[in-house]
């Protein structure tokens, strides 16, 4: 009779484990989710930032050149290479936002199937990459695409031909 008791206490005790292991990897699951979301706008105020910089200081080459008596081509070399740092620094961006999507889509999805496990099955849906155009971090990545696109092209097109 008291091996049956000891069985049921470790049974209990194993459930009240299981349960508590399950609702500390749920609340992990919902912290990494939410540092995910936080890091894109960690990330697009970091490119806001350092871009400024680099636009500034492409800008006062441009402006300055003659005056600092900077021959014509080391100032188009110059802004080619300030216009590669920020094309690098928009590539580093996009490249982190998507890393971190995917990121997001496995940490959902081990939402799903805890939430399916503890509370019922379709207590919530897996997400839907279909659905991307939903995302802000799709806004991002093409602004960011669309500000290097451009930011190549203004230079290429009407800045370095005016040097010289």
């Amino acid at each position: 009779m008291g091996d049956i008791h000891s069985q049921v206490e470790t049974s209990a005790s194993d459930d009240r484990e299981g349960k508590e292991f399950k609702l500390e990897r749920y609340k992990y699951t919902l912290t990494e989710i939410h540092f995910l979301n936080d890091s894109v706008h960690k990330y697009l105020t970091l490119f806001q930032t350092l871009a400024t910089a680099v636009v500034g200081a492409g800008a006062a080459v441009f402006i300055s050149w003659r005056k600092l008596a900077i021959d014509a081509e080391m100032a188009r070399m110059t802004i080619r290479a300030l216009l590669g740092l920020l094309l690098t620094l928009a590539a580093f961006v996009i490249l982190s936002v998507l890393a971190g999507v995917f990121s997001w889509l496995d940490y959902r999805r081990e939402e799903v199937a805890l939430l399916d496990e503890v509370v019922r099955p379709g207590f919530r849906s897996n997400p839907n990459p279909r659905h991307f155009w939903r995302w802000y971090e799709t806004y991002v990545v093409l602004f960011m695409l669309i500000i290097a696109t451009a930011a190549w092209w203004l230079v290429e097109e009407l800045i370095i031909p005016t040097i010289g």
